[in-house]
């Protein structure tokens, strides 16, 4: 079972500062010397290895200097830039406009060969209709930098969905039943929004199924995910988009997904289920 993402991107950080001290500490340094030969406060010192403070790449260059270790302060360095990308807060994304942050997920799943997905809470960006996708993001735009750019974002969404139809990368989704009665948006736009997902499902390279309520179940619904290619997780959480590279995580993540698709029904039950969720709009 994976850890928490939010989890995972602290456990990163503390990595990072315990590299840190544990090189404070071969060098035989105390804290105040050390803080001392840096020119800053101890308190700076503290909460870096603390992990309450994110170094920037002079502090590293000048931690590794006082330690007598200038030779590893590029690795540090490298180590540090992967943190501060793998936990992205919503809010510093949206402020470059909803449009450039769907540009960002089409450019990533425009090179990858192989995309999974798994949904617990929507329909993936990437099998939504225009109306269920535009009821969608709309929820952001108030708080976006660039509202009226809401339109071109649902459009840019649109575009990504187009991937299914183009080159011969392979698409494979799980998504829970509820994922088929939430009503995101007015039953006219989830009718359209099911009959969308009838018919992505029949594409050759498209792989859909869904674990129905009845299925008894060793693993609960965990958090909504996506896997790009091999090398890189999703994962959104309320405050904040979090990115896992790291190998041992990816394998959680990948044998996860793996047992969600053992969960999931395909074909003429998988088909059934959708009917019956637009026969329920009424």
């Amino acid at each position: 079972m994976p850890t928490s993402p939010s989890s995972s991107a602290q456990s990163a950080r503390r990595a990072l500062a315990e590299r840190l001290k544990n090189l404070r500490k071969d060098a035989g340094l105390t804290g105040r010397e050390l803080s001392a030969r840096c020119g800053w406060h101890p308190a700076k010192t503290s909460r870096i290895q603390d992990a309450k403070a994110a170094p920037s790449d002079a502090d590293i260059r000048a931690w590794c200097a006082a330690c007598g270790a200038d030779g590893q302060a590029p690795e540090l360095i490298a180590a540090s830039r992967a943190v501060e990308t793998m936990y992205a807060e919503w809010k510093r994304l949206r402020r470059l406009g909803l449009k450039r942050l769907q540009e960002s997920y089409t450019q990533a799943y425009t090179r990858a060969r192989l995309l999974r997905f798994y949904s617990s809470d929507a329909i993936p960006g990437m099998f939504q209709s225009h109306g269920y996708a535009t009821a969608i993001l709309s929820r952001f735009a108030a708080e976006a930098s660039s509202p009226s750019d809401l339109e071109q974002a649902v459009a840019q969404r649109m575009r990504r969905a187009q991937l299914m139809h183009e080159g011969d990368r392979r698409i494979v989704c799980v998504i829970e039943e509820s994922v088929l009665r939430y009503r995101i948006a007015e039953a006219s736009v989830m009718a359209g929004q099911l009959g969308h997902l009838l018919s992505v499902m029949s594409l050759a390279r498209v792989s859909l199924g869904i674990i129905p309520f009845t299925t008894e179940r060793g693993l609960w619904p965990v958090e909504t995910f996506h896997i790009i290619d091999d090398h890189l997780v999703e994962v959104e959480l309320v405050t904040a988009r979090v990115r896992i590279t790291a190998a041992s995580e990816l394998r959680e993540y990948l044998q996860t997904f793996t047992e969600l698709q053992e969960l999931a029904v395909y074909g003429t039950q998988a088909r059934a289920l959708i009917t019956d969720a637009i026969a329920a709009l009424g």
